[in-house]
């Protein structure tokens, strides 16, 4: 165990018992100077995102920049209201009482964040822990280390070491860390890794937020718009060049309406990147050469309708259309989290219930459909995350909704609001007052269940 990271472990422990949560209004500031260091540093960010993986300057404000503002905004305006105590009615039982619910912070916090979206599903959860009173440890991903660094540099320039810290490294700094007692842990990333977060916090009975993935299917039934719905799903998945959790990972398309729903895609796809994707500025590359050799390998290029081309140099993936894999191939054995799009035509809705539930529980479900009982029908059926109705991935936008998983891809919620329950516990207070006590409760019984089976339907 390096003494360095037990060091910051310590002293933020030590901190938040000696000092407890900084003031409401004082963390306030804290946000504002954060939004402030952002805004300032916005062009950074963006040179370190493409440095990365050549993510495009639009999907970098887009998708890491604009939505951190949106969530430091939420909370510097409703920070003040949310941290008070809920009154709640009490029960008849404890007359005459108060009852409350107060938000308390868990206290020191460990994030481990993702390399696919580096910037924004580091920061977002930080906000949200650092806002609610919480000590804060960040581990970003050493796979995109030019926005790491940004982040190191972003939180040294507002917090103390003993309130937020960054702390980089690879696999091993993140065991070291995981080893360590915390009082919650928030995970994104993938099931196998999340498997092993899991397991290392139940050590300490630590509660966990696990944001992980899964095999997101794609629902195209006969009566959908098929242009817009290949727009919309070709803008879904190769966003990030299909590097997002929540991206479909598959089709499954009404077999009527097959060939046309290829022919829309093959046509978006140019649409949006050209004839040569490796030449659009507004396509990213695949993050490192080890997950560049994963896809690759899972491409059949016997089954390759659109796409399929790789360039190594670049770690260049083009948008790839895979035509009628079997369940046993490789491509659809677990997430793909990268281009490549399989195409599976479904005849009726016992193929799809067949093929959906093959899978451990997706965290995204989508369905194209202008049938309002079909799509109401299909959302009911299956479990999931969350879920779009003729688009995809959309629902992440917006912070009213919660976001996270269910079962094999994930564990708890957050966003906006939800965000702030994620990282306080609701403490219940019960305030019974001395002036009157109603010795009903109190042995001996003798003669007093007759009464309290007269009064169980008041109680």
């Amino acid at each position: 165990m390096s003494q360095h990271i037990k060091g910051i472990h310590d002293k933020q422990a030590e901190f938040y018992i000696k000092n407890g949560s900084l003031p409401v209004k004082e963390r306030i500031q804290q946000l504002k100077k954060l939004k402030s260091e952002i805004n300032f540093r916005e062009n950074e960010i963006i040179e370190a995102l493409k440095l990365d993986f050549q993510k495009p300057m639009f999907e970098s404000m887009v998708t890491e920049i604009i939505v951190v503002y949106k969530e430091l905004d939420l909370f510097i305006k409703n920070l003040e209201s949310w941290s008070q105590p809920k009154s709640v009615r009490s029960s008849i039982l404890n007359f005459p009482s108060s009852d409350k619910i107060y938000y308390r912070p868990y206290g020191n916090v460990l994030i481990i964040a993702p390399w696919n979206y580096p910037f924004q599903l580091a920061i977002n959860p930080f906000i949200a822990a650092i806002a609610t009173g919480n000590t804060v440890t960040l581990k970003p991903s050493e796979l995109t280390p030019h926005t790491s660094t940004i982040l190191e540099k972003i939180i040294k320039k507002i917090f103390t070491e003993e309130q937020a810290t960054v702390i980089q490294g690879d696999k091993e700094v993140a065991q070291q860390l995981l080893g360590l007692k915390w009082n919650y842990i928030f995970f994104t990333g993938s099931v196998a890794v999340g498997k092993i977060v899991h397991q290392a916090a139940s050590q300490h009975l630590t509660p966990v937020t696990l944001e992980l993935g899964g095999k997101n299917p794609c629902v195209v039934e006969a009566s959908a718009k098929i242009q817009l719905t290949a727009k919309r799903i070709v803008w879904g998945k190769f966003l990030n060049a299909g590097q997002t959790c929540i991206a479909p990972d598959y089709i499954l398309v009404e077999k009527s309406i097959k060939l046309a729903l290829i022919k829309a895609l093959k046509e978006e796809i140019i649409a949006a990147y050209g004839k040569n994707s490796i030449d659009s500025p507004d396509y990213a590359r695949i993050i490192n050469q080890s997950h560049f050799e994963r896809l690759k390998n899972l491409i059949d290029e016997e089954k390759v309708l659109f796409g399929g081309q790789t360039d190594a140099d670049e770690n260049f993936i083009a948008p790839t259309l895979i035509d009628e894999p079997q369940q046993s191939d490789k491509i659809m054995e677990d997430e793909i989290f990268g281009p490549l799009l399989p195409i599976i035509s479904y005849e009726n809705e016992s193929d799809l219930k067949k093929i959906i539930r093959s899978y451990s529980t997706p965290l995204a479900f989508f369905v194209f459909t202008e049938n309002k009982s079909f799509a109401n029908k299909i959302m009911e059926q299956f479990p999931f995350g969350g879920g779009v109705i003729n688009d995809v991935v959309i629902h992440f936008a917006n912070e009213k909704l919660p976001f996270g998983g269910l079962g094999n891809s994930g564990i708890g919620a957050y966003h906006g609001k939800h965000s702030f329950y994620c990282f306080t516990h609701q403490q219940a207070v019960v305030n019974r007052k001395t002036w009157l006590d109603i010795p009903f409760r109190y042995a001996p019984y003798h003669n007093k269940l007759k009464w309290l089976k007269k009064l169980k339907n008041w109680l």
